[in-house]
């Protein structure tokens, strides 16, 4: 006896062998138990969902002599003909190779007789999207109007190619893509039957590489079956036969890419093609990788959202932390780009190798999230000269004691400069200025990106009760900061790590020169004798 496929031979032969569309399978069974059966169907959904076996179980039980809680037998001579294919009552018609305006009418001809046994005549039109459009308006009026005995089934993956006439004429079921559970426990129910000695965790690829598709599980599971005859079939094996990469792979290739790596990452490249793996494969899993790592950087419970377990969560965790959420986006635009010109490229290998010299090199793209990235690069090298270094906060505070000493020399005769002006501040006003002069260095380092660059030659400057002045020279820097959000997010930090209310504004300052005022406290007129000029 020849061998059957398993997709073939584990076919769903009632309503409840059928997994992942259980809203479908309970409307259609209280539809036959309490005889509200529709004149036409539209099953719609991706490639194997169940669409054709449904419709092939919902014919059985119209027919069934004694159903059973709405499902068919299985046993009684109608089920028995229906299942071998040779009851006239069901008609299966492939809508690609029948698309004619000939056959919708050999259809609408055969109607008119009653079925010679059984109570319905069913008529299953698979891939109906592909009828012409004649073809179409030929099968209208029958399908509106079709005798009592007669049942239409039509099945498609591209609903929207059904004319609305037809639709309006339907009742309309979608079906859902299979979760990996749902597929992950079937493959292991079948394998125990078929006495197939496999890994859990090679099922659970096989049922994620599937994309929600029973049928397809099957087919891949038959497919690593067939290569590891009589052996057991591990996670490696289904790896190697699928042409798939390991996700140890892609950590290193990650690791290699935030490093700035070019020469690592191509060499990885090669290594796998030398295995043989396949590159539209590779970059579509990479690309599913770093989606994982954008939601372990983004949400907070992304252990309920990924289907992994705690230590390769951890990991994850640990890579997010390399690099930020606008760089993993730029690098899942760069793949996701690379995917769709994968499927047509005559040199796929070169394409890979210039989307990962991207990753590592993005001064070699002119848009703006690779600028961005590159400034955090810069940003990140700053952050790492030696402290060794003169503190910057006893730098500044060396600066304003010249500039207080500059202002005496300008006092002094023979100066034709004019001297520097000391205002007087309130104290809450004077303490939060000499706060944030002390601090800003570590609050510009709060701050993400290019708004952190920009900060970086700013002045803080008073601007009343509880709100302070940012003092730019640079009309770019200044174009970056001056933003409602901006503001907002320093106002929070500062907030945060201060405990102090204080809103802030952009100023730019045309001259380009720092300010020499000396700010002093109410409570220290009494100890300074020159001329102050009281701010409101």
């Amino acid at each position: 006896m020849s061998y059957t496929a398993l997709y073939r031979k584990w076919r769903p032969a009632s309503f409840n062998e059928v997994k992942g569309q259980d809203h479908i399978v309970k409307t259609l069974k209280n539809q036959i138990t309490s005889g509200r059966i529709g004149h036409a169907y539209l099953f719609c959904g991706t490639r194997g969902t169940g669409k054709t076996s449904i419709a092939k179980i919902f014919a059985k039980a119209v027919n069934c002599e004694n159903p059973v809680d709405g499902s068919p037998c299985g046993e009684c001579e109608m089920c028995r003909q229906i299942s071998s294919g040779a009851s006239l009552n069901v008609v299966e018609i492939d809508a690609a190779s029948n698309n004619g305006v000939e056959n919708i009418r050999d259809i609408r001809d055969q109607v008119q007789y009653p079925p010679t046994e059984g109570r319905y005549r069913v008529y299953i039109i698979d891939e109906v999207h592909m009828l012409s459009i004649g073809a179409f308006n030929a099968l209208l009026k029958t399908l509106e109007e079709p005798p009592s005995y007669v049942i239409f089934i039509l099945a498609t993956t591209e609903v929207h190619k059904i004319p609305i006439t037809i639709l309006s004429r339907c009742q309309r079921y979608d079906f859902k893509r299979i979760t990996i559970d749902t597929i992950a426990a079937r493959l292991h129910e079948l394998t125990q039957a078929e006495q197939i000695d496999v890994d859990e965790k090679a099922l659970r690829y096989v049922a994620k590489a599937a994309d929600g598709s029973m049928r397809d599980a099957l087919s891949l599971l038959d497919q690593c079956t067939a290569f590891h005859f009589g052996e057991k079939l591990t996670y490696d094996n289904v790896l190697e036969v699928l042409g798939a990469v390991d996700n140890s792979v892609f950590s290193s290739l990650f690791r290699a890419v935030t490093a700035g790596d070019t020469k690592g990452c191509i060499y990885k490249i090669e290594e796998m093609i030398i295995q043989g793996r396949d590159l539209t494969q590779m970059v579509n899993d990479f690309v599913w990788y770093m989606r994982n790592l954008l939601i372990v950087k983004t949400t907070d419970d992304a252990e309920d959202m990924l289907d992994m377990s705690s230590e390769n969560i951890a990991l994850l965790k640990e890579e997010a932390d390399m690099t930020d959420g606008e760089t993993l986006m730029r690098y899942i635009r760069i793949f996701s780009e690379l995917s769709g010109q994968l499927r047509y490229a005559s040199q796929k290998r070169v394409l890979a190798e210039i989307a990962f010299i991207k990753l590592t090199r993005p001064s070699m793209e002119q848009n703006l999230d690779s600028v961005l990235q590159r400034l955090t690069m810069i940003e990140k090298r700053m952050d790492e000269i030696p402290s060794s270094l003169p503190d910057l906060a006893a730098l500044a505070a060396l600066g304003e004691r010249a500039g207080q000493v500059g202002a005496a020399e300008q006092q002094k005769p023979g100066k034709a400069e004019e001297p520097a002006k000391t205002v007087s501040l309130p104290k809450a006003q004077y303490e939060d200025l000499m706060l944030m002069r002390g601090e800003w260095q570590k609050v510009s380092r709060m701050m993400g990106g290019a708004v952190r660059v920009a900060l970086r030659d700013t002045e803080v400057e008073p601007a009343g009760d509880s709100c302070l002045s940012i003092a730019f020279s640079d009309a770019g820097n200044f174009s970056i900061v001056n933003r409602e959000s901006v503001m907002q997010e320093l106002k929070e930090a500062v907030e945060k790590n201060y405990g102090k209310s204080i809103d802030f504004k952009a100023i730019l300052n045309d001259s380009g020169k720092k300010s020499t005022t000396l700010y002093v406290s109410d409570d220290d007129l009494k100890v300074i004798h020159d001329d102050i000029v009281v701010e409101d």
